[in-house]
């Protein structure tokens, strides 16, 4: 016989830490009855002496040692040979694989035969040939019917590990033969005898008197039956018999997989082909004198119907749940829905979400089609409802699971759209019509009081489901859902919850609202005003106090979205009804961020005109990039003073400049009605402010029509500092103001830039200061300057 097992060499570590050579040997694996546990064992060549014996901790992580140098043994130098070369050159030199006689005295040879063969992937090919040809496995179960009939322990525990290296061998002939009615249960029984168990398992005494075959429809295939106990005897050893694999030895088992699959697709189309047996089997399913023992077995052989389906390629569960659909499972499971039984309504909820998985298109089109014979209740889509409200268990596993399907269905991402009808455009028509009432009934009713009339934790899941169904109709209905809520006020409701003890709920009731804001539909924001519904929300707010939590943050960003978003109307509605309540909320912004929009927005209804002026003078700004800058600044140095002195324009003009005629007259007409209030609301230009009392005389020039100056004469308005009645003056009102010059000039390249400064427009002028390169302070030379302002 040849021998495949690995040759090794030995080396042990001495006091001196250094290697001494123990000898050349065969290394295995197997049970060791002093050790208690799997070992490893190197056998001396020569004479088949122990060399090593050591146990595998099964915590420890193992790893295959490099050869380095050379052979402390050998005088010369040598090559280190590749391990896996040297395989190559055994494999190649013997051309197949002897195996030992199948005696029980030649067990453990076979045993570690097998142990050593399974590394290499060629090795194991060899061996799965040669039990393949020497019809060995037969052999295998006579011998083990002997041992165990002698109660041969030792011997046991050898088929044991040689059975389960057959199954890592992963070849579907041998499988054949394993799983084969006359050999399957006597290799489960060598499967039963592990080592490392002190006592052998029950498996096959579990197959033979407590798991039982129920046929819930007579099965007239006799290879359909074989079949299915096939198929379950093998899950069955894939689940409970093999030990679980390791990193190494999952790979090994593909072939124990693609087994089970493949019986699993020939079960589900054998099955799919007798007619008579699915007609059989959904008359019981709906016939009212089958009694409640024989209906549930038939939902349970229906749910693992459909889950065998699974496996099934598209094309072919296309037509099994074509079949499925022709023979009326939907109708059946409606029936199914109604009764009492939990475990069938369970049974019956997990087949649904097969078919809303699959097609959910098929779902919502019988449920349109059964409304026009049926009342409301017992509607197949008000029953989903309906179990969702009323589910028993304390954590609403199976609620979740109906939402979710709900969900689904009422998804206009999945539904249809054709030349003659648009399935979105019913489908939600029919739902808001006869199932929306029915899932916002428990929202309702609990909503009737300033509070929830019912708080426990129970309800409040309950409720934060439906909010996350109506909310997620908000985003993707609009339509339908806008109606239904605003003539239903299902928005104040809603926010009854915000009062909840439960913190996740009254979230839930905030970002329905919050949706409901980011859409900015004034429909909605109407809706809002008229009735208030700030109110709850604001209270809220005041109830958390100065808690730093999720119920705070989410009410801000609330109100920060309405400020950054400027939805005017609502921004006056909250300023006008709640500002009392909010103007001493100062660790954030939000809030006077709204006062200041809100302040921006009477001023320019109380000005009509400034918004027309605002577009005016930002339709002629012109903002320089760095390049241009560059280029002008470039062009004013090289300029001669000349050329500056007699007022030629350094910059170019621009071919869009507006006329002084057509320029001028909107300008003066508001600047002649304009009233100064406060030194902050009217600067002009360099935030140059005036008295409210004082009517200011402007002067405008135009210098070859590119070069623009807006100046007051020293003789209506004294503008420098410190000089009675004047803005810089400390009795002045505007004596806060920051001062400018006496003449002020915009140069500028396309148009006027900022002829007049307002208060709200403070950040958009900070902002072209800096991007043009303007400073408070005035980095050129006084001669330049002088030369400029001249």
């Amino acid at each position: 016989m040849t021998d495949t097992r690995r040759r090794v060499k030995v080396y042990t570590l001495n006091e001196d830490r250094q290697w001494d050579d123990r000898g050349t040997g065969h290394v295995s694996s197997g049970y060791v009855e002093r050790l208690k546990g799997t070992s490893l064992l190197v056998r001396a060549e020569s004479d088949g002496s122990l060399l090593l014996e050591s146990k595998i901790n099964p915590n420890t992580a193992y790893q295959k040692q490099q050869v380095q140098g050379k052979d402390p043994s050998v005088d010369i130098t040598q090559d280190v040979v590749d391990e896996s070369e040297e395989e190559r050159f055994d494999d190649m030199s013997s051309p197949g694989l002897e195996l030992p006689p199948c005696e029980l005295n030649r067990l453990e040879d076979l045993a570690e035969l097998v142990a050593s063969s399974l590394p290499s992937p060629l090795r194991r090919e060899k061996l799965a040939l040669a039990v393949e040809n020497e019809g060995y496995i037969r052999k295998l179960l006579e011998l083990f019917r002997v041992c165990e009939d002698l109660e041969n322990r030792e011997g046991l525990h050898h088929l044991y590990e040689i059975m389960k290296g057959i199954f890592l061998l992963n070849r579907t002939a041998l499988f054949e033969v394993m799983f084969s009615d006359e050999c399957i249960m006597d290799v489960i029984g060598c499967l039963e005898f592990d080592p490392a168990l002190p006592q052998p398992r029950r498996h096959r005494e579990f197959l033979t008197k407590t798991a039982r075959f129920k046929e819930v429809i007579p099965i007239s295939d006799p290879e359909l039956r074989q079949k299915i106990h096939q198929t379950y005897r093998v899950q069955y050893i894939q689940d409970m018999v093999l030990p679980t694999p390791s990193v190494f030895e999952e790979n090994m088992l593909s072939t124990l997989h693609s087994f089970i699959f493949f019986n699993k697709v020939e079960i589900v189309g054998m099955l799919q082909d007798d007619e008579k047996f699915l007609t059989d089997l959904f008359a019981q399913l709906t016939d009212e004198a089958t009694d409640d023992d024989k209906r549930h077995e038939l939902v349970n052989f229906l749910k693992e119907f459909c889950a065998f389906s699974q496996t099934l390629q598209p094309q072919n569960r296309d037509a099994f749940f074509k079949t499925l659909s022709n023979m009326g499972i939907l109708p059946a499971l409606e029936v199914i829905l109604g009764m009492d039984d939990v475990q069938v309504r369970g049974a019956a909820t997990d087949i649904f979400s097969y078919l809303v998985e699959y097609n959910p298109s098929m779902v919502r089109e019988f449920v349109m089609q059964e409304s026009q014979q049926n009342d409301d209740d017992i509607l197949l889509i008000n029953l989903i409802i309906e179990h969702m409200i009323c589910d028993t268990d304390p954590e609403l596993g199976g609620a979740v699971q109906l939402m979710g399907l709900l969900r689904t269905l009422v998804d206009p991402e999945n539904m249809l759209a054709t030349a003659n009808k648009t399935e979105k455009t019913e489908f939600l028509s029919f739902f808001y019509k006869h199932c929306m009432h029915v899932l916002s009934a428990p929202l309702l009713a609990n909503t009737t009081e300033e509070k929830p009339s019912k708080d426990d934790f129970q309800t409040s899941q309950l409720l934060a489901l439906i909010l996350e169904l109506l909310t997620f109709c908000v985003e993707h209905h609009t339509y339908h859902i806008k109606n239904y809520i605003i003539n239903k006020d299902i928005l104040r409701r809603v926010l009854v919850l915000t009062a909840s003890r439960h913190a996740f709920l009254a979230l839930c009731a905030l970002r329905f609202m919050r949706r409901i804001i980011g859409l900015k539909d004034e429909f909605y924001n109407r809706y809002i005003m008229r009735n208030f519904l700030f109110e709850p929300v604001i209270k809220a707010f005041l109830n958390n106090g100065s808690r730093y939590n999720l119920m705070n943050s989410a009410i801000i960003e609330m109100f920060e979205y309405v400020r950054v978003e400027d939805v005017k109307s609502l921004t006056a509605h909250i300023i006008e009804n709640y500002w009392k309540a909010l103007e001493d909320v100062d660790y954030v912004q939000t809030f006077k961020g709204l006062k200041l929009r809100y302040e921006q927005q009477r001023e320019r209804q109380d000005n009509p005109k400034l918004d027309s002026m605002r577009s005016i003078l930002r339709n002629h700004r012109f903002r320089r990039d760095a390049r241009t800058l560059e280029d002008e600044e470039e062009m004013w140095f090289n300029a001669d003073e000349d050329d500056l002195e007699d007022g030629e324009a350094v910059v170019p003009p621009s071919d869009k400049m507006k006329s002084e005629e057509d320029l001028m007259e909107p300008i003066s007409k508001f600047m002649e009605r304009k009233k100064l209030k406060d030194s902050e609301e009217k600067e002009v230009l360099g935030k140059t402010s005036l008295s409210g009392r004082q009517n200011p005389s402007f002067k405008l020039s135009f210098s070859g029509s590119t070069k623009t100056s807006l100046s007051s004469p020293p003789s209506s308005a004294s503008l420098n500092p410190g000089s009675p009645g004047s803005p810089g003056s400390p009795g002045s009102p505007g004596s806060g103001a920051r001062s400018s010059p006496s003449t002020t000039t915009v140069t500028t390249k396309g148009g006027l830039v900022g002829l007049v400064d307002y208060p709200d427009d403070d950040d958009d002028e900070e902002e072209e200061e800096e991007e043009d390169g303007e400073s408070k302070e005035d980095p050129l030379p006084p001669s330049k300057k002088s030369k400029l302002s001249s």
